[in-house]
């Protein structure tokens, strides 16, 4: 049934597409920064809700528009209706990246913190915001090291069979394959993963409009 819902809203009729007034650049200019999506990717445990709640601090302030949409609390409402089968954690994906890239062309550097296990999903994210407006972080971090961290206390949930389908365990996870960052946060602080990525975005003009 949820399948096929899915489908539906897929296919949605008579609907026509309305350009605005104001274009994306128009709304960079007055935020000097340029509207992107900053992905971060790795298996639960990874640190990937720490450390892009401790990006969005550091940008805020420096003085520039930033914003989380983590994945555990967009799954509490938007994505309330979704479950962890393959079809719906590629949904969950889907929805996550059409609203990162709608915050993207309001000029806010958009960053989401998600497991999004499936190559396919985000290579579909970043040909949707454009391949230089997509910032992939790939939290490379061994299973062993984030079953120990064990935050949620998911993994023992796992081990004592109250969860299936796990990513990583029993579920698959596909690492990106040429990732913009990677980062391995067993060998770094949170503050040092965040200045690696202030760096980039140092590199790539992507604090101020060009």
């Amino acid at each position: 049934m949820k399948e096929n819902k899915h489908k539906m809203l897929s296919e949605s009729q008579n609907i026509v597409w309305h350009d605005g007034a104001i274009s994306r650049n128009d709304r960079e200019m007055i935020l000097d920064q340029r509207g992107c999506v900053v992905w971060f990717t790795g298996l639960s445990g990874s640190g990937k809700s720490t450390i892009a709640c401790a990006l969005e601090k550091k940008l805020i302030t420096l003085g520039h528009l930033a914003y989380v949409l983590d994945g555990d609390n967009i799954r509490h409402n938007l994505n309330s209706d979704l479950g962890f089968s393959p079809e719906d954690r590629r949904e969950n994906v889907r929805r996550i990246g059409e609203l990162a890239v709608l915050f993207a062309d309001a000029g806010l550097i958009t960053v989401t913190a998600l497991i999004s296990p499936y190559r396919d999903d985000r290579d579909r994210v970043r040909r949707k915001v454009g391949q230089e407006r997509f910032i992939e972080i790939f939290l490379d971090v061994s299973l062993d090291i984030c079953e120990r961290r064990d935050v949620k206390g998911l993994y023992k949930k796992v081990r004592n069979g109250e969860i299936s389908d796990f990513t990583g365990i029993d579920a698959p996870y596909e690492k990106p394959l040429n990732p913009e960052i990677l980062i391995d946060t067993s060998r770094l602080s949170v503050e040092e993963c965040v200045n690696t990525i202030m760096r980039y975005f140092e590199k790539y003009n992507i604090l101020r409009v060009p």
